[in-house]
């Protein structure tokens, strides 16, 4: 089942596991139980402290298999064979489980052990979602603290019926006791944050005790973590404080222009800024949404927790999310239909119809890769021409299953109340309207700047974009930008990155000036 290579990782790995470990099998005679009983023996293989058992308990799913520390109630369960991504999910369970703990700091452990009541997590995924492993890996983790958490992670391919009966059109989805808790990427400390109800009282209150920084990072894309790493290379007081580390580019599947590194995914590049930052004495204070900014001599940043931070200089680098279509029905069935992640949710959709929205690269580029698991997409783009690369032009021509259609205004997202039915768009050259029937709409039509908490603070475009010179210096003393939430052209990584640095060099001239200007004797400045 697992071949020489991922065999030889898997045992290197397994060395590190300390106690001994049941792979607790629920299978019957279908070839999936045949394929799942293979990989379990492979795997127990590779060391003599994991032994496999049957589960003969009646209500587990067929098949699926848990990870029992022997002689505890510790467990995490499988539904399915975590592969594809989820092989990195599988091995921490595996080490988890045996007695290697996970990596989290001592409070977080803490407030995990000490979360009241009983919980059952059940989360679908799809071997192709680069968001999925993050919250198996969490809950997984979690259930190893705390035994009175529960969870099973399902690959949704195997259990298409689960899928229909719960009409789950998005992966990751997570439920909690039968009703559906999450969807989307998140971390111990996001599912902390909804479980625990005075954890958002206590990090305020955190927060408020934090003394000024020199520079004040906000947002942790790119841009962000090259800020922070320049910035604390100065030997100044340097925080980052971000809504989620790594920002658009977790949510990014290929990584092949970024120079130096010749390929990479978005996920594991958000971890490697992230790991970098931490290299150096920087303050991370990472799932905290900045409000408002306040200009002073000391400029404060709200959150929308209620906590003010403060800072001698400030770096805002808050990137873009996907940018809405903004018709009738899109906000309706979002999740249900409407999606923004074609490597995620497009496995939901195998066998369907769908269509895509927009005539970029990443349109196009969906359009290709779901053209090879639904049964036919149709591309939607508003001007008179597609704007990708000729050579993913001339790829998605190729395909028999892809028609394209130009000149067209998405109208509107129809619907059946549960899921998406179809869309309704405009030929613009005729004026006519018309309907398809779809099952799936997936939004790729560029990015809007993170910046309507700042609107009145300081200059932005009438795109929102925030206005900065040439050393990211914006409209207001002291505050600087960089990334795709200013007016730098050509939102790419690493033109973020090096606007990012660009930008703390910028911060640190302006500290010296400010405190030579501050020390200044009075008929000095006078003069």
């Amino acid at each position: 089942m697992l071949d020489a290579s991922l065999k030889g990782q898997l045992g290197t790995y397994l060395e590190r596991v300390t106690q001994a470990v049941e792979l607790r099998a629920s299978l019957d005679d279908s070839a999936k139980s045949q394929e799942l009983r293979a990989f379990l023996q492979d795997i127990a293989s590779l060391s003599d402290k994991i032994t496999i058992v049957d589960d003969t308990t009646d209500d587990q799913r067929v098949p699926s298999f848990a990870i029992a520390r022997t002689g505890t109630d510790i467990s995490v369960r499988f539904a399915g064979i975590p592969l594809g991504h989820e092989f990195t999910s599988l091995v921490l369970a595996l080490l988890q489980v045996g007695g290697h703990p996970p990596k989290l700091d001592e409070a977080t452990v803490n407030q995990v052990r000490s979360l009241p009541g009983e919980y059952l997590f059940e989360t679908y995924f799809s071997l192709s979602c680069q968001n999925c492993p993050d919250v198996v890996q969490a809950l997984n983790a979690m259930s190893v603290i705390n035994p009175k958490i529960r969870h099973v992670a399902i690959d949704g391919a195997f259990f298409q019926q689960e899928v229909e009966n719960r009409e789950i059109l998005s992966v990751p989805a997570v439920f909690l006791n039968g009703k559906l808790f999450h969807q989307g990427r998140a971390g111990v400390e996001e599912f902390l944050a909804q479980l625990d109800a005075g954890d958002d009282t206590r990090k305020a209150a955190e927060l408020n005790a934090r003394d000024e920084f020199d520079v004040l990072v906000v947002g942790g894309g790119p841009a962000g973590a090259a800020a922070a790493v320049y910035a604390a290379r100065k030997g100044i007081r340097t925080g980052v404080v971000a809504e989620r580390f790594g920002g658009q580019v977790l949510d990014t599947m290929a990584i092949e222009n970024y120079i130096s590194v010749l390929e990479t995914e978005g996920p594991k590049f958000g971890v490697a800024l992230e790991q970098h930052v931490k290299a150096y004495e920087v303050d991370i204070m990472n799932l905290q949404r900045a409000s408002k900014l306040v200009p002073g001599k000391s400029i404060q940043i709200e959150l929308a927790n209620g906590a003010t931070l403060k800072a001698k200089s400030v770096i805002l680098s808050t990137g873009a999310r996907w940018r809405e279509i903004n018709v009738p029905g899109e906000h309706e069935y979002r999740n249900r239909g409407v999606a923004y992640c074609p490597h995620c949710d497009g496995p939901l959709f195998k066998g369907k119809q769908v269509a895509v929205i927009g005539g970029g690269n990443s349109g196009v580029e969906a359009a290709i890769d779901l053209a090879g698991i639904v049964s036919h997409v149709t591309l939607i783009e508003f001007g008179d021409a597609l704007r990708a690369d000729d050579i993913l032009q001339r790829k998605l021509r190729s395909l028999t299953n892809v028609a394209i259609l130009t000149s067209a205004q998405t109208t509107e997202v129809h619907g059946d109340g549960k899921r998406v039915t179809g869309l309704s768009y405009k030929n613009r050259k005729d004026g006519t309207t018309h309907q398809i029937e779809l099952d799936g709409v997936f939004v790729q039509i560029g990015l809007v700047p993170n910046t309507e908490w700042l609107k009145g603070a300081l200059d932005l475009t009438a795109h929102g974009e925030i206005i900065v010179d040439a050393r990211g210096q914006t409209s207001v003393p002291g505050v600087f930008a960089a990334g795709d939430a200013t007016t730098t052209p050509y939102k790419q990584i690493i033109i973020a990155a090096g606007e990012g640095a660009k930008a703390a060099l910028g911060a640190f001239d302006y500290l010296i000036r400010s405190s030579v200007s501050d020390e200044a004797p009075a008929d000095a400045k006078a003069a």
